[in-house]
């Protein structure tokens, strides 16, 4: 049975009410439900065919499985559809009044599974009142690829060259895995998302105007990537397989198992990988002022400040990365059918990565561009780190209605162990051996969350919710910096910087929200609640160097949330929605920590640990229309955002033992930020064998705010777009094309390039369909490279970085019991909950 049939039911039904005008009108409810599982089936068609055998009229149901119909008064046989469904039919039913119909359960009909092949062939948008939902589908550009390159092909999110992710330009994002915060998301760190396949991916929620349901963590919003779970009795599952150049290569395995009273579910990968990548930095030194012992200027006899020129005026730097990784990962739950209504599921998460990366710095000191000096720095890391994550839910569904009660249990916990082994030598005029450093970085991190929600429907489009949610957080970080006395091989340790850093981050919500529906208009308005306690310790005992703030602290911030989600239809297909909510960004521990790290001699990160959260309120005003072959998404948004972070660059007045001003690196608290922009999104599908994706996105921020005494205010105009296009050739051969472009931009300080990159990718169905032959390039035009330049009143300084080259890569994916499908959309309340209006 297909959807254009029910839709043709649809149109016949509306000529022939027309035609009966004089009929009394009743509404007709009911609900239609999977036998043996009680999940909804949205989208079912319900047919109301008279004595004679005609449709007189008929709809669909929406995402609870419920119907309301208005009817004619008569007699008829109601008929309930689903694809790959057994048809149900009561007959003589006689509908003179209003009438709640018994609910419906509908069966799997396995003749008709073989008749039904769904694939979903490009990302597809739903969308809700506080969120657009994208199913990636089959994209062939994720071939080998992993979750954090997938997550840079879908609208609104940009994937930077380091990795860090962005939504609309915004990289104050809340990462979630199934709706919650997780260890599979490397507690906040993209790195994790690095090393999962892109197959595990089944959907993400891309969530700008989130309720009072979700954390009020991110300023930007947030992604919520929702993991595949099969839902189809039986075993199923798939192989994956690839390798590619620079040396690629992984494989994974998803298997699934079900019956009727539990499902099991598993998902494994390992990979090795190898990823090249170069950096250039160009910095050129002004004549800075001298400062006495409290750090005013000094003056001459005419009152003028006395100036120092830097012992080079030009340092260039060449970088060469050589990373190697290899890792393994695994995720295994167990869901279990309590009764019709309740299930438990239980799960376990593990993720053990092995990384050795090797650096090589050429750098060149010059004055009035001649070269006094070259030294070469080498730094070897050594990188181990593990993830485990136990989870325990508990589903219960106390009706077919909506109510339902859930309850969520999670204990994570990690360990990443760095060491870097660094030597410099002076390559000219002589050969010199420079003293080397041996660094050690412990990072231990562990959480518990703990989750209750509670849905209550009232009457038959109001919906009440509430619940709590508590996370416990706390990470030790055990930085040693051993350095060699001259060139002797013996080192010592710094004790001015080896440090124990210690910081809890508690975090208690309440929330409640509301939801109703008039005719065309819906609302959800919620109020979150969250109370926050940031600890931080330092070892005193390590530390010998005194520094000018508490090292340990102690805040406590209590805050109100609201938030605010409408919804106009203008048409069946034609909505404007408003929202509004407030957010808030808390600093990461590598934000608070007050020790520097050292990405080279001359160039230090250092926390801040006076930083305070930055709050931000934002308006979000949608307008969404579908045709028969186009969609269209619009959005203009604005945030106003206060004590919002932002990296500064000074120079600290120390140099390095050759003479090189250091630079450090380390976030303050501005004043305020505002950012407004427009995006657009068109899914166009114009035949069978063509689908065009594209999406634009514009945007302005503007920032203001002093330190000590500098105007670090900037305004910045920038903009991304990405287009996507997927042919179907002849003999099952698909190609698929992904271009993305993002704009120059700039801060308070740094102004940056645009990017331009593009991935092309060719796949073959073979061995009965039952497998994909898939070929992609990465960067097809090996133009991923991130340009910026750097301008302050001591020095400039210009850079590009690729963090990796273009890539080729070759996968091979098997299936069994999974090539044909029936099409059965997800339940909308799995994991993410919320009223959908």
């Amino acid at each position: 049975m297909k959807l254009s049939l029910s839709l043709l039911f649809l149109f016949a039904s509306t000529i022939l009410l027309a035609q009966n005008p004089e009929k009394k009108q009743v509404t007709i409810k009911g609900t239609i439900l999977e036998e043996g599982t009680n999940y909804p089936l949205e989208y079912s068609t319900v047919s109301f065919i008279d004595r004679q055998g005609k449709i007189v009229t008929g709809g669909i149901t929406d995402t609870q499985g419920n119907f309301s119909i208005e009817v004619p008064a008569g007699i008829y046989t109601v008929k309930y559809e689903f694809i790959s469904y057994k048809t149900k039919e009561i007959p003589n039913q006689n509908l003179n009044k209003n009438t709640t119909l018994p609910t419906v359960k509908l069966a799997l009909d396995a003749a008709s599974l073989d008749e039904v092949v769904v694939r979903a062939e490009t990302t597809e948008v739903q969308i809700r009142l506080d969120k657009k939902i994208y199913n990636i589908g089959k994209d062939l550009t994720a071939g080998g690829a992993t979750v954090s390159d997938a997550l840079n092909n879908v609208p609104s999110v940009t994937v930077d060259v380091d990795g860090a992710i962005a939504l609309r330009g915004n990289e104050n994002v809340r990462i979630l895995i199934n709706g919650k915060p997780s260890a599979i998301a490397g507690f906040g760190s993209t790195d994790a998302l690095r090393q999962l396949p892109a197959e595990a991916i089944e959907r993400v929620e891309v969530i700008t105007s989130p309720s009072a349901r979700y954390d009020a963590e991110g300023t930007a919003g947030i992604l919520n990537i929702i993991l595949k779970k099969e839902k189809t009795l039986g075993l199923n599952g798939s192989l994956s397989t690839s390798v590619g150049v620079p040396l690629n290569s992984s494989a994974s395995g998803n298997i699934n198992l079900r019956t009727d009273k539990f499902n099991i579910f598993n998902t494994t990968g390992v990979y090795y990988r190898n990823g090249p990548g170069n950096a250039f930095f160009n910095n050129n030194y002004f004549p800075r002022p001298l400062l006495d012992e409290n750090g005013n200027p000094v003056l001459d006899n005419n009152g003028n400040p006395i100036s120092v020129d830097p012992q080079f005026d030009q340092v260039i730097e060449n970088r060469q990365y050589d990373r190697m990784g290899k890792g393994f990962n695994t995720n295994l739950g167990i869901e279990y059918f309590i009764s019709n209504s309740s299930s438990i599921t239980a799960s376990g998460f593990y993720r053990k990565g092995d990384g050795n990366d090797e650096t090589i710095n050429e750098t060149s000191n010059l004055n009035n561009s001649n070269v006094e000096e070259r030294t070469l720095r080498i730094e070897n890391e050594s990188e181990d780190d593990y993830n485990y994550q136990f989870s325990l839910n508990y589903d219960n569904n106390f009706n077919d209605k909506g109510h339902k009660l859930t309850a969520d249990l999670q204990y994570d916990r990690g360990e990443e162990t760095e060491r870097s082994f660094i030597t410099d030598q002076r390559t000219f005029p002589n050969n010199t051996e420079l003293p080397s450093e041996d660094i050690i970085q412990i990072e231990n991190e562990k959480e518990y969350l703990a989750q209750l929600d509670y849905v209550l429907p009232i009457g038959e489009n109001a919906q009440f919710e509430a619940g709590y949610r508590g996370s416990f957080e706390e990470t030790t970080t055990d930085y040693t910096l051993f350095q060699e006395i001259g060139t002797t091989g013996n080192y010592v340790r710094n004790d001015s910087l080896s440090n124990i850093f210690i910081y809890d981050e508690n975090v208690h919500a309440l929330y409640s929200q509301y939801g109703n529906k008039f005719g065309k208009f819906s609302f959800l308005l919620g109020l979150r609640v969250e109370n926050t306690q940031m600890k931080g310790k330092v070892d005193a005992e390590n530390v010998t160097q005194d520094v000018p703030f508490d090292l340990n602290f102690d805040k406590n911030y209590t805050n109100f949330f609201p938030t605010v989600n409408l919804t106009y239809e203008l048409a069946e297909n034609e909505n404007i929605t408003l929202g509004y909510n407030k957010r808030i960004n808390r600093p990461r521990s590598w934000f608070i920590n007050p020790f520097p790290s050292r990405s080279s001699e001359a160039n230090v990160f250092q926390g801040n640990p006076d930083l305070d959260p930055a709050y931000a309120s934002a308006f979000d005003l949608g307008y969404l229309k579908r045709w028969k072959k186009l969609t269209l998404t619009t959005s203009l948004y604005y945030q106003y955002e206060t004590d919002a972070f932002e990296r500064v660059q000074e120079e600290t007045g120390e140099v390095t033992s050759n003479g090189v001003p250091v630079i450090r690196t380390f976030p303050i608290n501005l004043s305020t930020n505002q950012r407004y922009g427009f995006e657009l999104g068109l899914l166009y599908n114009p035949t069978k064998w063509l689908n065009l994706n594209g999406s634009f996105n514009y945007y302005q921020f503007k920032t203001e705010g002093f330190y000590n005494n500098v105007d670090y205010g900037a305004e910045n105009t920038s903009y991304f777009g990405r287009f996507s296009s997927k042919v179907k050739l002849p003999a099952k051969i698909e190609w698929q094309t992904n271009a993305f472009y993002r704009g120059p931009s700039n801060n308070s300080q740094t102004e940056y390039e645009g990017i331009l990159s593009v991935d092309m990718a060719l796949s073959k169905d073979i061995i009965n369909d039952n497998a994909t032959l898939a070929l992609n390039v990465s960067d097809l035009f090996n133009t991923r490279k991130r340009n910026s330049f750097t301008l302050t009143d001591t020095f400039a300084s210009e850079s590009e970085f690729q963090w990796r080259q273009r890539q080729v890569t070759m996968t091979f994916t098997y299936r069994f019991n999974q090539k044909k499908q029936r099409q059965r959309p997800e339940r909308s309340n799995d994991d993410e909950g919320g009223f959908e209006g």
